[in-house]
């Protein structure tokens, strides 16, 4: 029997046309068999977290209904990372493409590589903004209504992006 999930994934980058990177991500992973996009956010300006000596990012958010476990996703979505470019070297540096699980179904995972839900979602304008605008319903484990949590959340210089999806 296969249990499907949604799951709820973000994207961001601020490095090669970061408007094609999270477009040719998109493409990727609908393009994996086990997933099925449910809804994509608009697209976002917002500035960067940590060293300000960086562009701003282009960030979303993608609902998914997947068959895959969590952690071979995470698999999957870092792999796609790689493909488009990413290096990890800094933390909260400059990057071509972050794909992170935001939240997986109502489950609490602690593992040493995926912690979810996301660790600092809460307090993303980056992340609540755009998840708000595709699931407004959506109660967040551990942390309440995602209306509660967005209606606590300053814009922080957060910008829609008009007809770049």
């Amino acid at each position: 029997m296969v249990i499907e999930t949604v799951a709820y994934l973000g994207l961001g980058s601020n490095l090669d046309t970061p408007i094609e990177q999270l477009r040719d991500a998109r493409m990727a992973i609908c393009a994996i068999n086990g997933i099925e996009e449910i809804a994509f956010s608009s697209l976002y300006r917002s500035p960067p977290m940590g060293s300000q000596n960086q562009p701003d990012y282009v960030n979303a958010v993608m609902a998914i209904k997947t068959n895959l476990p969590p952690l071979i996703l995470l698999s999957t979505l870092q792999h796609i990372e790689n493909e488009q470019g990413r290096v990890r070297t800094e933390r909260w540096g400059a990057r071509t493409l972050d794909l992170d699980i935001l939240l997986f179904g109502d489950q609490i995972l602690d593992f040493p590589n995926l912690i979810v839900p996301h660790y600092g979602m809460t307090e993303r304008a980056f992340v609540l903004y755009p998840l708000f605008e595709i699931a407004p319903d959506l109660m967040i484990p551990k942390h309440g209504t995602l209306a509660e949590l967005v209606a606590r959340c300053p814009l922080d210089g957060l910008e829609r992006l008009a007809n770049a999806t």
